[in-house]
């Protein structure tokens, strides 16, 4: 038999050629690795140098501020403590306190009301929608409100006892939530009906109702802890009903304002301490319906109020009487003084198409202007609809049945609106203007915030 011929074995010179390339590939790794230590001897060198020169300017500073750098050091780390064991409610108090405290000047009265339908076109704002975010409330929103000494912060309250802390970034381009605070009523478990901010700016009251015994009145410490920033006043002076409005007073002293179903108004005044506040009923009698809306003239001692009775009233608190004293034709709703034009304030009421009255304190039963707008979603005003002035005194924003906010012109010679912009999905309840950044910010059924840059 013939034998198989042999295997035949690689040639040897493959495995050089292997050997070779092994070779070659190592020779551009070890090249690779010493460009890389090159690199990073290069950058260690950079930075020792900037080092030792930041080093010799923090001398040179702080020789000059007389050694104030252990300070420093110290109060870096206390902060990097404080951020450890940080919450959402200390963040929000920590904010809070950044707020200027209150130092109470007498603004410049300015006479806007020869200007009212002076002018045959209106004046539009250019508004920009910037941001709409979930307002994080389970119920419908009832009120929103900016702190009056924090230019970043406002607060939301809605029907689910959830009085939210906001903060503004990049003037008006966002927000973030800081905190959320259940508000709701110690006995009754009831949501706040409105909420005003103290002037100082550390704490939101809030009112409810009056039947079954309840707390009429709590104050939420913005700078509290958790379990313990809201506290519940003892004093219970109206007598049933909703308290329908809260409202603190333009005034040196402190001083706020409630108005309620039992036809009442009652002015409270800080007696001792930060939660002790007295109740003095002003009158229960000149009203023979629910009071909807109180407010306090800046240049006298009067609170006005506005009832569901058709009524407006100045009570005069040095006098303790009545100073003015008028009646329209359909129920009013709130009332609102202008912040330039003393002598103007606005009155809501139920006519469509004449939601917004202008009255001058001086005229006795003169109405000055009305305004209004058609509504295609309900044929009557609801008292949940507000309005807000505009820091300059010249317009009027208005929320709406409608997924609309309206905005009044009062030099435009037209009872209608000046425009009206698309903001939310359903009704809108209130548009507010910031008081130092030119912002609206706006609330809606649909459970939205938005905010709105005017450019």
């Amino acid at each position: 038999m013939n034998t198989p011929p042999p295997v035949l074995k690689k040639p040897k010179i493959e495995t050089e050629e292997e050997k070779v390339n092994s070779n070659s590939h190592g020779g551009m790794e070890e090249e690779n690795r010493k460009e890389q230590e090159e690199a990073l001897v290069a950058l260690i060198e950079h930075r020792t140098k900037e080092v030792e020169h930041l080093r010799q300017r923090l001398s040179y500073y702080t020789s000059q501020a007389g050694g104030s750098g252990f300070a420093h050091g110290t109060s870096m780390a206390r902060l990097k403590e404080d951020k450890s064991q940080r919450t959402p409610e200390k963040e929000a108090s920590e904010i809070q306190s950044k707020g200027t405290k209150r130092k109470f000047e007498q603004k410049e009265h300015k006479e806007l009301i020869p200007l009212i339908s002076s002018c045959s076109s209106a004046s539009m704002i250019r508004c920009q929608t910037s941001c709409v975010v979930s307002s994080q409330h389970k119920r419908k929103l009832r009120t929103i409100i900016s702190s009056p000494t924090n230019n970043e912060l406002f607060a939301s309250s809605a029907l689910d006892g959830i009085i939210n802390l906001w903060q503004i970034h990049g003037r008006g381009s966002t927000v973030n939530r800081l905190s959320s605070t259940d508000c709701l009523s110690s006995k009754q478990r009831r949501w706040p009906e409105d909420v005003a901010w103290h002037p100082e700016g550390n704490s939101l009251f809030s009112v409810y109702s009056a039947d079954g015994g309840d707390s009429q009145i709590s104050i939420l410490n913005l700078k509290g802890k958790e379990k313990t920033r809201v506290s519940f006043l003892e004093e219970k002076p109206h007598v049933k009903g909703i308290i329908n409005n809260i409202m603190f007073m333009p005034w040196e002293d402190v001083y706020f304002v409630t108005g309620g179903s039992d036809h009442a108004a009652v002015l409270w005044s800080n007696v001792d301490g930060e939660n002790s506040w007295k109740p003095k009923a002003l009158h229960r009698s000149f009203h023979s319906s629910a009071v909807m809306g109180v407010a306090g003239l800046q240049h006298k001692k009067v609170v006005m109020s506005a009832g569901a009775d058709k009524r407006i009233i100045g009570f005069d608190l040095l006098a303790q009487r009545a100073e003015y004293k008028h009646q329209i034709e359909n129920k009013c709703m709130s009332v609102l003084p202008n912040p330039c034009d003393f002598n103007l304030f606005m009155v809501q009421t139920g006519t469509i198409e004449r939601q917004l009255r202008l009255f001058d304190f001086r005229l006795r039963q003169t109405e000055v202007q009305a305004f209004g707008w058609k509504q295609e979603s309900s044929d009557s005003q609801s008292a949940l609809i507000n309005q807000a002035w505009s820091p300059d005194g010249l317009y009027i924003t208005s929320g709406s049945v409608d997924p609309v906010i309206h905005i009044f012109d009062i030099r435009y010679n037209s009872h209608k609106p000046s425009q009206s912009i698309k903001a939310h999905q359903k009704r809108v309840f209130k548009a507010v203007w910031h008081h130092a950044i030119p912002l609206l910010i706006s609330i809606s059924s649909d459970l939205n915030i938005g905010l709105h840059k005017i450019i």
